[in-house]
C-alpha cells in the first residue's frame, strides 16, 4: 500500500493503508483514501475537543456567519459537487443536483433557526415558587461523530452535520467506504469557510473506523444505515453511554384510496421506487390500492414504468447500484415472490444486471414474502388490493420498519397519515417531508429512533441546562430544617385550594 497525505480537514496524520473509490458504472478508480486506524481516530477526537471550545465560544453570530460563508461555497461550486457525486454513486447529475440543493436549504434552515431554537427561553416558576427567575438553554454537547450513507452523501449526512455544527458542536464525519470523495469535498469546503480551527473532520476506511469512531472520546452518534449495523453503533455506544441517533432501514408503504387522483398516485410510486436505483430509504417498496381503483392504478403505473430505464447514457433516468452486494439482496425478492405465485407487470427475474437494476413491478405477492417483509433497497415494488383503507392501514402497518409513508386520499388523506405508524407521511406528493428543512425526520421501530431536521434536530445536538434565580426571599421557607409546623399548615392549605378543586 502507498501512503497519502492526508488534507487539512482530514484526520491530522495519513494511514499507511488506502484503499480505492470506484465509479460503480465502470469500475474506474477514482480517488484513494486513507484508511484511519483507531489512534487517528482518536487523534481527531482530541483535536474536535479543542475546536469545539473556539467553536462554541464564537455564539450563535460568529458560528452563523462561517456556516454562511461554507452554504455559499457549496451553492457556488454545486455543479463540481454533484460531479464528485455522480463520479462516485453513478446517479444522473440531475438527482445528485436534487440533493445537494436539499442539503443547503437545511443548512440554510439550520443556521437560520440555530438562535431562535436554543437560545436563552424563560419558562413559568409556578405560584409556589414565584420567587424565581426560571430560565432554559441549550448547550453544545462538544464532539459529535457522524456515520454516513452512500446512497445520498450529501444531503443525508449534511442533516446531521449542519444541525451539529448551528448548535456550537464541532464533528468528526466518517462517510461511506464507497463515497469518500464526497466526505472529503465537503469537509474541504468547510475547512476554506472556517479556516481557524478543525471543527469538521474527516476520517476514511471501513467497519472498524466507524466503530474506532462510535467507541472514541464523542458526545454522540448520528448514524444513517442498515439496521443491522445501527444495533452494533448502539452496542459499541453502550460502552462509553455515548447517546446515538439511528437513521436505518424502511418499507416504506403508499395508500392509494378510491377518491385518489390515480395520474399523481401513480408517477409519486414509480418515481418513488425507481428514482436512485430504488437506493432510498423513504422509497417507495409497497402500494396497497383501494379495489375500485386497483385495476386502473395498476395500468397506469405499468405504462409510466415502461418508459424507466437505467443505464448512464443521456435518456437513461437513473443509474447502477452502487454497492455491488445488494444485486443479490433484489435478485433474491424477486425470485422468492415470483416462487410464491407473485406475478411481475414490468421486469421480473433478469432485470438484475451485473450493475443496473430495471424496474419491476410485483403484483398478486404473499405479504409473508422477502419482497414486502425485508428492505429491498432496489428499484422493484409490489402492487396489491385491498377492500378498504382500513385494511391498507394494517397491512401498511404491519412491518418492522417504521420510516416514512405516503397517502393519496383527497378526503382522508389527514385521517389516514395519523394512523400510520411511521415517522413521517406525505399526503399528495412523493416524499415531501424530505424537503421541508422545519419538519423532524427519524423512524420508529427497525427504523431507527431520534431526529434530525427541524428544531427538534437542532435540540438533538445539545443539553438543555435548566437555571432557577432566586430573586426576592420567600415568604414560606421551605428548603429548611427551620421550617415551622405553622409554615407546613400554611403550604397545605395553600395547596388545597389550588389544586383540590375537581
Amino acid at each position: 500500500m502507498t501512503t497519502v497525505q492526508a488534507p487539512r480537514s482530514d484526520a491530522a496524520s495519513a494511514s499507511a493503508e488506502t484503499f480505492d473509490s470506484l465509479n460503480p458504472a465502470t469500475d474506474e478508480v477514482v480517488g484513494t483514501y486513507p484508511v484511519h486506524t483507531a489512534e487517528q481516530v482518536e487523534a481527531a477526537v482530541a483535536r474536535a475537543r479543542e475546536a469545539a471550545r473556539w467553536w462554541d465560544s464564537l455564539g450563535f453570530d460568529g458560528r452563523a456567519e462561517r456556516l454562511r460563508r461554507w452554504k455559499g461555497i457549496l451553492a457556488r461550486r454545486l455543479t463540481d459537487l454533484c460531479e464528485v457525486v455522480r463520479q462516485e454513486t453513478g446517479k444522473p447529475r440531475g438527482d445528485a443536483q436534487l440533493e445537494a440543493v436539499l442539503a443547503i436549504e437545511h443548512v440554510a434552515w439550520a443556521t437560520r433557526n440555530a438562535r431562535k431554537v436554543l437560545g436563552r427561553q424563560r419558562r413559568s416558576p409556578g405560584l409556589l415558587l414565584s420567587n424565581q427567575a426560571a430560565t432554559v438553554e441549550y448547550q453544545p454537547l462538544g464532539v459529535v461523530g457522524v456515520i454516513g450513507p452512500w446512497n445520498y452523501p450529501v444531503y443525508t449526512p449534511l442533516g446531521s452535520i449542519s444541525y451539529a455544527l448551528a448548535a456550537g458542536n464541532a464533528v468528526v464525519f466518517k462517510p461511506s467506504e464507497y463515497t469518500p470523495g464526497v466526505g472529503k469535498w465537503l469537509a474541504d469546503a468547510f475547512a476554506e469557510a472556517v479556516p481557524e480551527q478543525p471543527v469538521l473532520q474527516l476520517v476514511t476506511g471501513f467497519g472498524a473506523t466507524g466503530a474506532a469512531l462510535t467507541r472514541a472520546d464523542v458526545d454522540k452518534i448520528a448514524f444513517t444505515g442498515s439496521t443491522a449495523t445501527g444495533k452494533k453503533i448502539m452496542a459499541a455506544a453502550a460502552e462509553r453511554l455515548t447517546p446515538v441517533i439511528i437513521e436505518a432501514g424502511g418499507k416504506d408503504p403508499v395508500l392509494v384510496d378510491a377518491d385518489a387522483d390515480l395520474d399523481a398516485a401513480a408517477e409519486a410510486t414509480v418515481w418513488g421506487a425507481f428514482s436512485n436505483s430504488g437506493q432510498t430509504c423513504i422509497g417507495v417498496e409497497r402500494v396497497y390500492v383501494h379495489e375500485r381503483v386497483h385495476d386502473e392504478f395498476v395500468a397506469k403505473v405499468v405504462e409510466r414504468a415502461e418508459r424507466v430505464r437505467a443505464g448512464s447514457g443521456p435518456g437513461d433516468q437513473y443509474g447502477p447500484m452502487t454497492m455491488p452486494a445488494q444485486l443479490d439482496v433484489v435478485r433474491r425478492h424477486i425470485a422468492d415472490a415470483l416462487a410464491r405465485g407473485g406475478r411481475a407487470l414490468v421486469g421480473g427475474a433478469d432485470t438484475v444486471g451485473d450493475r443496473y437494476v430495471q424496474p419491476t413491478v410485483l403484483v398478486d405477492v404473499p405479504e409473508d414474502s422477502l419482497a414486502v417483509r425485508e428492505e429491498t433497497f432496489g428499484p422493484t415494488v409490489t402492487i396489491a388490493k385491498v377492500t378498504d383503507m382500513d385494511e391498507a392501514v394494517a397491512k401498511a402497518n404491519d412491518s418492522a420498519y417504521g420510516l416514512g409513508s405516503t397517502v393519496f386520499s383527497k378526503r382522508r388523506g389527514l385521517e389516514l397519515a395519523r394512523k400510520l405508524r411511521t415517522g413521517q407521511t406525505a399526503i399528495n406528493a412523493p416524499l415531501s417531508f424530505a424537503g421541508i428543512a422545519s419538519l423532524p425526520f427519524g423512524g420508529v421501530g427497525d427504523s431507527g429512533f431520534g431526529r434530525i431536521h427541524g428544531p427538534e434536530g437542532l435540540r438533538e445536538f445539545a443539553r438543555a441546562k435548566s437555571i432557577a434565580r432566586q430573586r426576592f426571599t420567600p415568604p414560606l421557607a421551605l428548603t429548611t430544617f427551620a421550617r415551622t409546623a405553622k409554615t407546613e399548615a400554611l403550604v397545605g392549605k395553600l395547596i388545597a385550594r389550588l389544586h383540590g378543586r375537581s
